[in-house]
Protein backbone atom coordinates (compact mmCIF):
# COMPACT_ATOMS: atom_id res chain seq x y z
CA UNK A 1 0.00 0.00 0.00
CA UNK A 2 1.55 3.31 -0.94
CA UNK A 3 1.81 5.61 1.64
CA UNK A 4 -0.69 8.97 1.78
CA UNK A 5 0.93 11.32 4.05
CA UNK A 6 1.26 14.56 3.04
CA UNK A 7 4.43 15.86 1.93
CA UNK A 8 5.53 18.75 4.23
CA UNK A 9 6.33 22.62 2.80
CA UNK A 10 9.62 22.20 1.67
CA UNK A 11 10.41 18.46 1.69
CA UNK A 12 11.78 18.69 -1.49
CA UNK A 13 14.39 21.65 -0.59
CA UNK A 14 17.47 20.49 0.67
CA UNK A 15 18.58 22.15 4.55
CA UNK A 16 20.54 25.34 4.90
CA UNK A 17 24.32 24.58 5.63
CA UNK A 18 24.87 27.66 7.15
CA UNK A 19 21.46 26.82 9.85
CA UNK A 20 23.11 22.93 9.65
CA UNK A 21 26.60 24.52 10.64
CA UNK A 22 25.42 26.38 13.67
CA UNK A 23 22.38 24.82 15.05
CA UNK A 24 24.61 23.37 17.72
CA UNK A 25 25.56 26.91 18.82
CA UNK A 26 21.92 28.68 18.61
CA UNK A 27 22.57 29.26 22.55
CA UNK A 28 26.31 30.20 22.51
CA UNK A 29 24.95 32.51 19.82
CA UNK A 30 22.37 34.10 21.30
CA UNK A 31 24.46 33.89 25.45
CA UNK A 32 26.87 36.40 23.44
CA UNK A 33 24.50 39.22 22.61
CA UNK A 34 23.42 38.85 25.95
CA UNK A 35 26.70 40.15 27.26
CA UNK A 36 27.42 42.17 24.41
CA UNK A 37 25.33 45.14 26.36
CA UNK A 38 28.63 47.49 26.68
CA UNK A 39 29.63 46.91 30.47
CA UNK A 40 32.85 44.88 30.83
CA UNK A 41 33.32 41.72 33.17
CA UNK A 42 34.18 42.96 37.04
CA UNK A 43 35.55 39.89 38.03
CA UNK A 44 36.97 36.26 37.43
CA UNK A 45 33.37 34.22 37.61
CA UNK A 46 32.17 36.76 34.38
CA UNK A 47 35.73 36.41 32.88
CA UNK A 48 35.11 32.63 33.02
CA UNK A 49 31.87 32.92 31.55
CA UNK A 50 33.06 35.10 28.86
CA UNK A 51 35.88 33.13 28.19
CA UNK A 52 33.82 30.10 27.20
CA UNK A 53 31.37 31.70 25.28
CA UNK A 54 34.74 32.74 23.24
CA UNK A 55 35.77 28.96 23.14
CA UNK A 56 32.10 28.15 22.02
CA UNK A 57 31.76 30.72 19.40
CA UNK A 58 35.01 29.92 18.01
CA UNK A 59 33.98 26.47 17.96
CA UNK A 60 31.23 27.38 15.60
CA UNK A 61 33.20 29.98 13.71
CA UNK A 62 35.21 26.70 13.06
CA UNK A 63 31.97 24.88 11.98
CA UNK A 64 31.01 27.44 9.63
CA UNK A 65 33.80 27.71 8.09
CA UNK A 66 34.30 24.01 7.46
CA UNK A 67 30.32 24.18 5.97
CA UNK A 68 31.28 26.98 3.95
CA UNK A 69 34.82 25.49 2.15
CA UNK A 70 32.02 22.33 1.84
CA UNK A 71 29.19 24.38 0.22
CA UNK A 72 31.59 26.51 -1.78
CA UNK A 73 34.51 24.10 -3.22
CA UNK A 74 32.82 22.70 -5.90
CA UNK A 75 31.70 25.82 -7.50
CA UNK A 76 35.84 27.11 -6.86
CA UNK A 77 36.70 24.44 -8.42
CA UNK A 78 34.61 24.31 -11.54
CA UNK A 79 35.01 28.20 -11.72
CA UNK A 80 38.91 27.89 -11.64
CA UNK A 81 38.75 24.73 -14.06
CA UNK A 82 36.92 26.73 -16.49
CA UNK A 83 39.13 29.84 -16.20
CA UNK A 84 42.44 27.25 -16.88
CA UNK A 85 40.36 26.26 -19.79
CA UNK A 86 40.18 29.49 -21.50
CA UNK A 87 43.41 30.30 -20.05
CA UNK A 88 46.17 29.11 -23.11
CA UNK A 89 43.66 30.04 -25.78
CA UNK A 90 43.84 33.99 -24.32
CA UNK A 91 47.11 33.35 -24.02
CA UNK A 92 48.03 32.53 -27.97
CA UNK A 93 45.70 35.27 -29.26
CA UNK A 94 47.67 38.08 -27.07
CA UNK A 95 50.92 36.22 -28.13
CA UNK A 96 49.95 36.72 -31.12
CA UNK A 97 48.42 40.62 -31.01
CA UNK A 98 52.00 41.31 -29.51
CA UNK A 99 54.18 40.02 -31.98
CA UNK A 100 52.20 41.36 -35.34
CA UNK A 101 51.98 44.55 -33.53
CA UNK A 102 56.37 44.20 -32.83
CA UNK A 103 56.42 43.02 -36.98
CA UNK A 104 54.56 46.48 -37.96
CA UNK A 105 55.77 48.71 -35.22
CA UNK A 106 58.81 49.64 -36.73
CA UNK A 107 56.90 50.54 -40.27
CA UNK A 108 54.52 52.36 -38.36
CA UNK A 109 56.88 54.78 -36.46
CA UNK A 110 58.45 55.62 -39.82
CA UNK A 111 55.64 56.88 -41.85
CA UNK A 112 53.84 58.49 -39.11
CA UNK A 113 57.15 60.44 -38.52
CA UNK A 114 56.49 61.44 -42.73
CA UNK A 115 52.89 62.46 -41.75
CA UNK A 116 53.90 64.23 -39.47
CA UNK A 117 56.79 66.43 -41.44
CA UNK A 118 53.69 66.19 -44.65
CA UNK A 119 51.66 67.99 -41.88
CA UNK A 120 54.08 70.37 -40.79
CA UNK A 121 54.61 71.52 -44.49
CA UNK A 122 51.21 71.50 -45.34
CA UNK A 123 50.83 74.53 -42.74
CA UNK A 124 53.41 76.31 -43.42
CA UNK A 125 52.64 76.26 -47.23
CA UNK A 126 49.36 77.48 -45.88
CA UNK A 127 50.27 79.59 -43.58
CA UNK A 128 52.43 81.70 -46.52
CA UNK A 129 49.92 81.40 -49.08
CA UNK A 130 47.52 82.87 -46.97
CA UNK A 131 50.25 85.66 -45.95
CA UNK A 132 50.77 86.23 -49.73
CA UNK A 133 46.98 86.83 -50.22
CA UNK A 134 46.72 89.47 -47.39
CA UNK A 135 49.31 90.82 -48.79
CA UNK A 136 48.29 91.10 -52.26
CA UNK A 137 45.11 91.96 -51.06
CA UNK A 138 46.49 94.82 -49.39
CA UNK A 139 47.91 96.13 -52.52
CA UNK A 140 45.87 95.84 -55.17
CA UNK A 141 43.78 98.61 -56.31
CA UNK A 142 40.21 98.24 -57.59
CA UNK A 143 41.05 99.89 -60.83
CA UNK A 144 43.96 97.77 -61.88
CA UNK A 145 42.35 94.68 -63.04
CA UNK A 146 45.23 92.08 -63.10
CA UNK A 147 46.30 92.91 -59.84
CA UNK A 148 42.75 92.70 -58.47
CA UNK A 149 42.39 88.92 -60.68
CA UNK A 150 45.49 87.71 -58.92
CA UNK A 151 45.01 88.79 -55.56
CA UNK A 152 41.73 86.57 -56.15
CA UNK A 153 43.81 83.95 -57.11
CA UNK A 154 45.96 83.96 -54.15
CA UNK A 155 43.05 83.67 -51.67
CA UNK A 156 41.81 80.84 -53.92
CA UNK A 157 45.03 79.05 -53.71
CA UNK A 158 45.57 79.67 -49.49
CA UNK A 159 41.97 78.05 -49.05
CA UNK A 160 42.94 75.06 -50.63
CA UNK A 161 46.47 75.06 -49.07
CA UNK A 162 44.65 75.10 -45.79
CA UNK A 163 42.20 72.42 -46.66
CA UNK A 164 45.62 70.44 -47.69
CA UNK A 165 46.35 71.07 -44.44
CA UNK A 166 43.32 70.22 -42.49
CA UNK A 167 43.24 66.88 -44.62
CA UNK A 168 47.27 66.38 -43.87
CA UNK A 169 46.15 66.61 -40.60
CA UNK A 170 43.07 63.75 -40.66
CA UNK A 171 45.90 61.50 -42.37
CA UNK A 172 46.71 59.59 -39.22
CA UNK A 173 48.86 56.39 -39.32
CA UNK A 174 45.76 53.62 -37.90
CA UNK A 175 46.80 51.26 -34.86
CA UNK A 176 49.99 53.34 -33.30
CA UNK A 177 48.81 54.96 -29.72
CA UNK A 178 50.83 57.93 -27.94
CA UNK A 179 52.14 55.90 -24.69
CA UNK A 180 53.81 58.04 -21.89
CA UNK A 181 57.20 57.20 -20.34
CA UNK A 182 59.40 57.92 -17.81
CA UNK A 183 62.92 57.41 -16.76
CA UNK A 184 65.22 58.74 -13.37
CA UNK A 185 67.59 61.47 -14.22
CA UNK A 186 71.33 60.02 -14.16
CA UNK A 187 73.46 60.50 -10.62
CA UNK A 188 75.68 63.32 -10.89
CA UNK A 189 78.84 64.28 -8.71
CA UNK A 190 76.50 66.88 -7.10
CA UNK A 191 73.46 64.34 -6.72
CA UNK A 192 74.98 60.72 -6.59
CA UNK A 193 71.42 59.50 -6.40
CA UNK A 194 70.07 61.39 -8.96
CA UNK A 195 66.61 61.49 -10.46
CA UNK A 196 65.10 59.16 -7.76
CA UNK A 197 66.90 62.35 -4.84
CA UNK A 198 64.85 64.53 -6.14
CA UNK A 199 61.08 63.01 -6.99
CA UNK A 200 61.40 62.00 -3.48
CA UNK A 201 62.09 65.11 -2.22
CA UNK A 202 59.75 66.98 -4.61
CA UNK A 203 57.05 64.42 -3.56
CA UNK A 204 57.54 65.47 0.58
CA UNK A 205 57.02 69.09 -0.29
CA UNK A 206 54.16 68.56 -2.37
CA UNK A 207 52.30 65.59 -1.55
CA UNK A 208 53.47 64.83 2.26
CA UNK A 209 50.10 62.55 2.66
CA UNK A 210 51.24 60.08 0.09
CA UNK A 211 55.26 59.66 1.62
CA UNK A 212 53.33 59.44 5.11
CA UNK A 213 51.06 56.52 4.24
CA UNK A 214 54.14 54.63 2.29
CA UNK A 215 56.28 55.12 5.87
CA UNK A 216 53.26 53.76 7.66
CA UNK A 217 52.89 50.82 5.81
CA UNK A 218 56.18 50.20 5.79
CA UNK A 219 56.64 50.03 9.17
CA UNK A 220 53.57 48.33 9.65
CA UNK A 221 54.85 45.65 7.46
CA UNK A 222 58.35 45.78 8.83
CA UNK A 223 58.31 46.46 12.35
CA UNK A 224 58.41 42.93 13.55
CA UNK A 225 61.65 41.91 11.59
CA UNK A 226 63.95 45.10 10.93
CA UNK A 227 65.13 47.98 13.93
CA UNK A 228 63.91 51.12 12.29
CA UNK A 229 65.39 54.56 12.77
CA UNK A 230 62.42 56.78 14.58
CA UNK A 231 59.71 53.58 15.32
CA UNK A 232 59.30 52.42 18.92
CA UNK A 233 58.28 48.60 19.19
CA UNK A 234 57.02 46.56 21.73
CA UNK A 235 54.49 44.52 23.33
CA UNK A 236 51.54 43.85 24.99
CA UNK A 237 48.63 41.64 26.17
CA UNK A 238 45.00 42.37 24.76
CA UNK A 239 41.97 39.33 24.82
CA UNK A 240 41.28 37.66 21.71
Amino acid sequence: MLDQTTPTQGHNNPPDPIDEALAPYGDVISEAENWLDGTPVENEDQMKAVDKLIKDLRKAKSALGKAEKSATAPLHDAWKAEIARWKPTKEDIERRLKGLAAVVDPFKRKLAEEKEAAKRAAYEDARRKEREAEAAERTAQASDYEASVEADRLKAEAVEAKKAASAANKDTVKGLRTVTRYAFTEPTADNPRGGRKDALNWIARNYPDALTEFIEGFVHRNHKSMQIEGVKVWTEKEAY
